[in-house]
Parts: structure tokens; sequence; C-alpha cells
């Protein structure tokens, strides 16, 4: 996505003084102003490839390939002409160093991700978004890459947001942003309405498309009854062959409410894109249901692929 979509604003943070004194008190102690935006987003831009980097790389493929390769190796060595009649030494004793490689190769990948994970400005991000729930500010979403969880993963993940007590919330007027010096002032930028469309996007995302498989069953069963009756003289299994246009109106169904899945991903992917200039023009922004959480992530990865 061209403008970020920031797990916080300098906007959000600022709509509560004290959350915004503890925010820069972090920032003091990381060296880092994490209420600038612009920063704040290139920051992540940059520490989210880092991360990608360190986990991806060569060695994490050739390390998994040797573990194949040294579980395999009992199992078919054997049955290699040139190595019937070896002792069992010879047989399993290169599973070990291959084990042994593949492992090290992995772990070496893992401390790796997990320095780059446990970078001291992302650590200090961390806390800030600790903070900004402690004192009950919406956080729009959380990347998982952020706390080391893979994409659509459950759990805290490798680097969780710390938790710290809640906080009472603050006396003051129900509309309206602090400034960034902490006096209370109307919001010049509102968030409008959810669409329909996204909102019937988020009720429908996770629906499994079963057309495309009922119209194969539909097909190959129309196709086994029809051979039955020829083959064997059975006129009843002609009747079968109404199954092949019921597989062709499913393949349509399946088609069109294809169609509109895309198109309502569309409306979504346009709605949060509009947040995301919103939030660049200073509005907080509130946080996404985990259907948008999975659809923001999934373009942020196509955007930068």
């Amino acid at each position: 996505m061209s403008t970020p979509l920031l797990p916080l604003s300098q906007a959000t943070l600022a709509s509560d003084p004290r959350l915004l004194a503890a925010v820069r008190e972090i920032g003091v102690r990381r060296g880092f102003d994490y209420t600038d935006d612009a920063a704040t987003a290139a920051l992540l831009e940059e520490r989210r490839k880092a991360v990608h980097r360190a986990g991806a790389g060569a060695p994490g493929w050739i390390g998994a390939l040797l573990i194949v390769a040294g579980i395999l190796w009992p199992r078919f060595s054997p049955m290699v002409p040139a190595m019937s009649g070896k002792p069992p030494a010879l047989l399993f004793g290169p599973a070990v160093p291959l084990l042994a490689l593949g492992s090290w190769l992995w772990v070496l990948v893992r401390r790796r991700w997990k320095r780059q994970l446990l970078h001291p400005l992302l650590e200090g991000y961390r806390e800030v978004i600790g903070c900004a729930r402690a004192h009950g500010v919406p956080v729009t979403h959380i990347p998982d890459w952020l706390v080391g969880r893979t994409q659509s993963g459950s759990g805290k993940g490798a680097a969780p947001i710390p938790s710290y007590p809640e906080v009472e919330a603050a006396p003051g007027p129900a509309n309206g942003v602090a400034s960034a010096g902490g006096a209370a002032g109307p919001a010049v930028v509102a968030v409008p309405a959810k669409p329909p469309a996204v909102s019937q996007y988020e009720a429908t995302a996770d629906e499994g498309g079963w057309h495309d498989e009922a119209g194969c069953l539909l097909l190959v069963a129309g196709a086994i009854g029809v051979a039955y009756g020829v083959t064997q003289d059975v006129p009843a299994g002609y009747l079968a062959g109404a199954l092949v246009p019921l597989a062709i109106v499913t393949w349509l169904a399946g088609a069109r409410r294809g169609r509109e899945k895309q198109r309502l991903r569309e409306q979504a992917v346009a709605y949060v894109r509009a947040l995301a200039a919103l939030q660049a023009a200073g509005a907080p922004v509130p946080e996404l249901s985990p259907v948008l959480r999975k659809l923001l992530a999934e373009e942020t990865e196509r955007a930068t692929e």
C-alpha cells in the first residue's frame, strides 16, 4: 500500500496526554521519536524487511533439505543396489551428520531472526503499543511479524506486546483529539462509517468455496452413470446424465460468487487505503477487525514482492 497504516498514529497517541507523555519517555530512553508518523513508518518498513531477510535466507532452506535427507536416508538407502549388504553403520551413519548440520543451520537462522526481531527500536515500539492498550487507546492493528508470529498464526508470538496495569480513563470531552501539547481540541479529520460492502466482506471472507469441488464430483458421477448404462445396457444409468448440466450450473454459481467476493474484497481494500490516508491526515483510526487485519497483511506483502 502506498500509504502505510500504522498501529498507532500521533493523533491517536495525543488523544490521552498521559499516554503521550509515556510514549515520549519511551522515545527518550530508546533514542527515537515514536510520535513522528513518517519516521515510525520508515522504521517499521526497514525492520520488517530485515526480519524477513533474516528468516528467509538460504541457510534455512539448506538446513531443511539436510534434515529431510537425514530422515529419509535410513529408509531408502537399503533400496539402493550399491548399498545392499553394507554394514548398518554405513546405512544409517550418514543420517547423523545430515541431521546435525541441518539442525545447526536452523538454529543459526532462528538466532539471526530473533536478533532482528528484538531490535531495540522494535522493543520500544512494542512498549508503546503496550502503553496504549493500558490506557484504553485503540490499536489499529498489530502486524504478525512485529510480534514474531506467522501470518494468521495464533498465540502471542516470539516477541509479544508487553502487558501493563490498566490506567483509569482520564476525564475530558468525549469528542476531540488532544493536541501535541496536551490540550484537547476538535478533531480535524473524522473517520467515516464503515461501508456496508466492507461489513459484508468481513462476514463472508472466510467462507470456503465448494462450488468447484461439487461441480467436479457431479460431472464425474454423471459420466460414470452414463458409462455404466452404456456398457451394462442399463437404461437407468442414462439418468445420471442429468448431473452434467447440474455440474455446469454449480460452476456458474461458483464463478458468480467468486466475482462478488472479489468485488467486496476490492471495496475492503479501498476502505483500508482510505483509513491509511485519513490517518496520514491526522485522524485517529479505529481498530481493524481480524478479517481486515489479514487483508492488510496480504496487501502489504503483495506490495513489497
